[in-house]
């Protein structure tokens, strides 16, 4: 395998507020993802997951250190490195159709190509017939289908995703989870996965990163030894629980002292 995403020592110091001290989010990151790879980034909240994907994504520059995209080091956004969030991100001016072909517009791609490329990415996702809605006419399941579609709509190399099933309920987000092992299997796409839940990091990872409570720093790292294509009754197999319950056990301290630092 090819490395394609290199992290090298990558600090993020947030300036001082007021008479507040600076707020340094990351500390150090170092990691390696290879081509293909689908890489889960598990910790508490506030421990610098989604900093790490901004600066990734190139929306934000390390105070030190460096991540490099195949050899080149990431000063901007990049149409390679493309980002699936939260809120959907979709324009509520737009139907489904014209938020899929908006990257590809951007790109100047002819009209009868962006409709042809929206279309197929339409398909994987399960939404052929709602290309004509706009999103306050879809559900949130719906809509973050379509932001993943319009993410892969301009064939990035790599896919950020920052927990884009935090918002939705729990029937939806496991279909999603499932859906996102489909696609991602289907696009070899590389994936980094921002999240907090255990068994989605699982459910859906190659290597599961657990960072440590900020400053974020790289604390373990877990391979997932588990068969694709990922279906439901993985989640029942023994070597899929065995890893859940030793990532909880790794971040429990982190919670307990989270607690107790908000009591």
């Amino acid at each position: 395998m090819t490395r394609q995403l290199v992290i090298e020592r990558v600090v993020k110091e947030f300036p001082a507020r007021g008479n507040g001290a600076p707020v340094r989010a990351l500390e150090g990151i170092e990691l390696e993802v290879q081509e293909g790879e689908f890489v889960s980034l598990l910790g508490p909240s506030g421990c610098g997951k989604s900093t790490l994907l901004n600066i990734i994504a190139g929306f934000q520059r390390p105070t030190g250190g460096r991540v490099l995209h195949e050899g080149v080091e990431v000063t901007s956004p990049d149409r390679r490195r493309t980002v699936v969030f939260q809120d959907y991100a979709l324009f509520p001016w737009m139907t489904v159709q014209q938020n899929v072909e908006f990257g590809l517009k951007a790109q100047g791609a002819p009209a009868a190509r962006r409709r042809d490329i929206a279309r197929g990415f339409l398909a994987l996702v399960h939404l052929v017939g709602f290309e004509e809605r706009y999103p306050h006419e879809i559900s949130g399941g719906m809509k973050q289908r379509a932001a993943l579609a319009r993410a892969l709509a301009p064939n990035p190399d790599i896919l950020l995703m920052d927990e884009p099933f935090g918002a939705l309920d729990a029937q939806t987000r496991v279909l999603l989870q499932e859906e996102v092992a489909r696609i991602s299997a289907e696009t070899k796409k590389t994936v980094l996965f921002v999240t907090h839940s255990i068994e989605e990091a699982v459910f859906l990872g190659d290597r599961v990163v657990v960072m440590s409570a900020r400053p974020g720093r790289v604390r373990t790292i877990s391979p997932v030894l588990l068969a694709r294509p990922r279906t439901p009754a993985i989640r029942r197999e023994p070597a899929f629980v065995s890893l859940v319950e030793d990532l909880w056990e790794s971040l429990k301290p982190e919670w307990q002292e989270r607690r107790t630092d908000n009591a």
